[in-house]
């Protein structure tokens, strides 16, 4: 019998699922959108649900916990100081969940995803869906807007 047994098990082993989900929310905090198929996203959600649980406590346990769920690359030693601040910047996923994800759902108490279906894909019909943040996550924001701002002043 399966009761309690809620797990999705994709057609993979637990450490393929993992990875898989590790590497999926990874993709997500990163590009703040990301198109899977509608079963992955599913059980990413979960996923994402808890580590932006985790990074709305801000503190050291949390982010441990964080890097030990997501596998995250850590090490930067082989890195000049350019490439360092640019991996900081665009690559490190503790970074950008820790300050930019979780201060944005501070006042948020669950439902940070959403799903959004899409069409069946065509080589399996599959059904594909977009996993992405409920609100909009603001790092380039401003500096998009600020062109359409100076647009409609010289009007």
């Amino acid at each position: 019998m399966r009761h309690l047994k809620r797990t999705a098990k994709l057609g993979r082993t637990s450490e393929h699922r993992n990875a898989m989900l590790s590497n999926l929310v990874c993709s997500l905090i990163k590009h703040k959108r990301v198109t899977t198929t509608l079963a992955k996203a599913k059980a990413a959600r979960s996923v994402a649900e808890k580590i932006v649980s985790l990074g709305k406590k801000n503190t050291l346990h949390a982010r441990r916990l964080v890097a030990a769920r997501l596998h995250t690359r850590n090490s930067t030693e082989a890195m000049t100081k350019v490439e360092r601040l640019k991996w900081r910047t665009e690559e490190d996923v503790l970074r950008i969940l820790f300050e930019d994800i979780a201060p944005a759902f501070k006042g948020r108490a669950g439902g940070y995803t959403r799903i959004v279906k899409l069409e069946q894909r065509n080589g399996d019909s599959a059904q594909k869906a977009i996993i992405e943040w409920v609100d909009e996550v603001v790092t380039t924001a401003p500096a998009e807007a600020a062109p359409e701002a100076k647009a409609d002043e010289k009007k």
